[in-house]
């Protein structure tokens, strides 16, 4: 197994998550950045020992074929997107997603603004959104995020490809959606109300029993137990102007039908429950799904595709050869 990104590595206390669509004709310069992306990363670092420095670096399927020819990871394809009878999980446009963690604003940041200006011309910069720890790993509703997140090799089998996809072993799916919360909602329940949405204690962080959990509960609906394991890295963010608080859900896995089956039963339903109820107070805004390689992926990337040919006539009527690229098509499939 080739070595991973630090996908299973503790949560950071700040964290920028940019989501990038590549321009036309901006290939050749976004391979330039992804090889040249560890050696920024440690230049960054290096100036502030101990910051934990962290860059994951995850590429969406259309822009794979843009940018590399050869195999593709076996499970990699665009996110469906999912419309129940009452809520709806889009699927918004991402070809390349970062992932910057640190333990300190300042890291996080620097390598954003570099990142940015090696982007200038060839892509761009749809969503940045910043993530924080907020007390002790709560989300802004008030409950401890990520508890069952599993620990040690059980991380490592959940997140990481391993003999299935041996080309890409070491490598991992991974599932982004930016969540709304609706605060004044929430607020006006009880905090018994809440513990019955979520399927959790608020205070103590602990699981309720079978007989006190009910099963359109977030916990009930999303039982890794049943589901397979996935590995959160969810944080936080907000805005205090705009007055826009949420969650940035991140979930990378062995395979991405993990995720998307836990996104079916919260947004479709199942025959326990409609639907998930946390979605009455958290709405899903964006949707992507990337690949994340194994780290010596940067160091020697494949080669990259040969140019697309298109023949036309020419004023003249001699057949005249023309080379482009062409245009990144985003479709955003439908389950119903």
């Amino acid at each position: 197994m080739g070595e991973p990104q630090p996908i299973v590595d503790p949560l950071s206390p700040s964290a920028i998550f940019l989501v990038a669509t590549i321009d036309a004709g901006g290939e050749a310069t976004v391979r330039d950045l992804l090889a040249d992306l560890p050696g920024l990363r440690r230049s960054v670092g290096f100036r502030l020992p101990g910051s934990g420095l962290a860059c994951i670096t995850s590429i969406g399927s259309a822009a794979w074929d843009r940018l590399f020819a050869g195999p593709k990871p076996a499970e990699l394809h665009e996110f469906p997107g999912y419309h129940g009878e009452k809520h709806q999980a889009p699927a918004t446009p991402g070809d390349l997603l970062f992932h910057l963690k640190a333990e300190g604003a300042d890291a996080v940041f620097e390598l954003a603004m570099k990142i940015r200006e090696r982007l200038a011309g060839a892509a761009t910069i749809i969503d940045e959104t910043v993530g924080f720890r907020y007390f002790e790993q709560r989300d802004l509703l008030g409950f401890v995020d990520g508890t069952e997140n599993p620990e040690g090799q059980l991380a490592v089998t959940a997140a990481l490809i391993g003999a299935d996809d041996p080309e890409f072993a070491g490598g991992s799916y991974v599932v982004v959606q930016k969540y709304l919360h609706d605060l004044d909602a929430w607020r006006a329940l009880s905090v018994p109300e809440q513990e019955r949405v979520i399927g959790r204690t608020k205070l103590e962080d602990f699981e309720l029993s079978d007989a006190d959990k009910p099963l359109n509960s977030h916990v009930a609906v999303n039982d890794q137990d049943d589901l397979g394991t996935i590995v959160r890295a969810n944080m936080p963010f907000g805005s205090i102007k705009d007055g826009e608080f949420g969650t940035y859900y991140i979930a990378y896995a062995a395979s991405p039908s993990v995720t998307e089956t836990m996104l079916e039963r919260m947004f479709l339903g199942s025959d326990e429950a409609a639907y998930d109820r946390i979605l009455d107070f958290s709405t899903a805004i964006t949707g992507t799904l990337f690949f994340t390689p194994p780290n010596l992926f940067f160091d020697a990337l494949p080669d990259a595709p040969a140019p697309a040919v298109a023949e036309r006539e020419s004023p003249s009527g001699n057949g005249v050869v023309i080379s482009g690229n062409g245009s990144l098509g985003i479709g955003t499939m439908k389950r119903s």
